[in-house]
């Protein structure tokens, strides 16, 4: 029961989940009440995205259990009834594109008229009604792809609350609007609210959670830290309860020597762009530097470094020295001295079932041998040397990369990042889902690098990771809004990441 007596429209209670080694929740609790907009935050790793998962009946929990109003969740099979108590609304488009908006209210339901025919004037007049309900102003007739993200998120709603669900989580819903569109959708939400609606609302950005929420959550490490009204938590508050103590677990570089004045530049970015998702960057990475670029998920931080490698196309110019690099081309990034370690190393940063060789040299498959024949003695050497420098603890250079822990794992996507010899490192994400152990060799590897002259742009989530840095870099919507070098202020960091200015905390 809540505090004040009434009985939580949604409870997770002690809900516990591990993906093999991994505690992706250790303490899942959360409580909803009726007809509030209530908040979970935490930063990136901090068990949100697991918890939605459990909440929506497409996770499992090891332990602990999901009620509501007081009663225990359906069974995971029970998709119909999981519908009827909640629904989730994601960053990403879950409507299909090519369908009208009707046809999507009513995906695998359409009304039927004689012998059991599709009636599409049934279904126009119901998804009509649906909208008028619900105030939603979309043409039922309007394909779902030339709706505005707004529009969208408006119509999923509509569609969740046809179902009877109303408990509506939303997921960073306000990460690809602009200012006027957000006060529409928090408009449509306060409306909804009053007519019993009850959401979940997900978002990086903390001032929102001011503007639109009675009650916030947080979490941190995998846990529940605390559940308390909005107006109880001022910002310094909850910045607070996000990070926890200044823990700095990872000291690799703190004894850099500072990067000379007259350095060399490795890596330039003259007004680099990601059409629709960053505005142009001017940025240099000097010889020996570790530069840092920190952010949401919604920044355009990731964007950006997927840009420089080739991978998105942008507008602007990238040098690698000073000698240009093609755009929208990784074969050119990497032969022009980039060395790139993605963000997502299972779908990205690897081939399992191939070898530790195998995939440790596959950026230098046509250095193995003549006429792009690859010589298997060569590789295998190539493949002992990875192991050897980077202490990536296999049974040998023949053991598949899917056989490895996830830090081993991403030891050998480094090898494969280093393998040219590239003069800058662009690396994504470098620690993700490692150990403390590896985390500590992988970013001593960049220290190390560094020191003998390469340079690296380091993207990252992980407050350990950007300690290395000799400057770090803020975006936030697709923008640079700061700069800090070596011996930045945590709190005021993460402020500002999550959209807090620094006079705030």
């Amino acid at each position: 029961m809540a505090e004040d007596g009434s009985t939580p429209l949604v409870e997770a209670v002690g809900v516990a989940k591990r993906f093999g080694p991994t505690v992706a929740l250790a303490d899942g609790s959360l409580t909803v009440l009726p007809g509030e907009t209530h908040a979970l935050v935490g930063r990136n790793g901090a068990g949100k995205s697991t918890l939605v998962g459990v909440l929506t009946g497409l996770l499992r929990p090891d332990a602990g259990e999901v009620r509501f109003g007081g009663r225990p969740a359906p069974p995971l099979g029970d998709r119909v009834a999981w519908r009827r108590h909640v629904a989730c609304v994601y960053q990403k488009p879950s409507v299909v594109g090519d369908l009208s908006v009707a046809e999507n209210l009513f995906l695998d339901r359409q009304p039927r008229g004689r012998w059991g025919l599709l009636s599409p004037s049934r279904l126009r007049r119901a998804a009509t009604e649906l909208l008028e309900s619900w105030s939603v102003p979309v043409d039922p007739d309007v394909p779902a792809k030339e709706l505005t993200v707004e529009q969208r998120q408006l119509v999923e709603i509509a569609g969740a609350l046809s179902h009877g669900a109303r408990f509506v989580i939303l997921d960073e819903p306000t990460a690809q609007l602009e200012a006027r569109a957000i006060a529409r959708l928090f408009d449509r939400l306060t409306d909804l609210q009053q007519q019993g609606v009850t959401f979940l609302f997900i978002s990086h950005h903390l001032p929102e959670i001011y503007q639109i929420c009675q009650r916030v959550t947080v979490f941190r490490d995998a846990r529940h830290v605390v559940t308390a009204p909005v107006a109880e938590m001022d910002h310094a508050r909850l910045v607070e309860a996000m990070i926890g103590e200044a823990r700095g677990l990872v000291q690799v570089g703190h004894d850099r020597p500072p990067v000379p004045a007259d350095a060399a530049p490795v890596l330039t970015l003259e007004a680099v762009g990601v059409p629709a998702v960053a505005e142009p960057v001017d940025l240099t990475v000097r010889r020996g530097e570790i530069v840092g670029v920190a952010g949401s998920v919604a920044s355009g931080k990731r964007e950006l470094a997927e840009a420089v490698v080739g991978l998105r196309p942008r507008t602007g110019r990238v040098l690698v020295g000073d000698r240009p690099v093609r755009a929208a081309s990784v074969p050119a990034a990497l032969r022009g001295g980039i060395g790139y370690l993605p963000a997502d190393r299972n779908s990205d940063g690897f081939v399992p079932g191939l070898s530790v060789a195998e995939n440790a040299t596959m950026t230098v498959a046509d250095r193995l041998g003549p006429f792009g024949v690859v010589l298997p003695g060569r590789r295998d050497a190539r493949g002992e040397r990875a192991i050897a420098d980077l202490d990536v603890h296999t049974a040998g250079p023949h053991q598949p990369v899917g056989e490895l822990s996830g830090g081993n794992a991403q030891k050998v996507v480094m090898a494969r990042a280093l393998a040219r010899d590239p003069q800058v490192l662009v690396l994504v994400q470098p620690t993700v889902g490692v150990d403390v152990r590896s985390k500590e060799s992988l970013l001593g590897v960049v220290d190390e690098e560094t020191r003998r002259g390469r340079g690296a742009l380091l993207v990252s989530d992980e407050i350990d990771d950007l300690r290395v840095c000799d400057r770090v870099l803020v975006m936030v919507a697709g923008r640079i809004v700061a700069e800090h070098t070596r011996g930045w202020d945590e709190a005021v960091l993460v402020a500002e990441i999550e959209g807090i200015g620094e006079k705030d905390v």
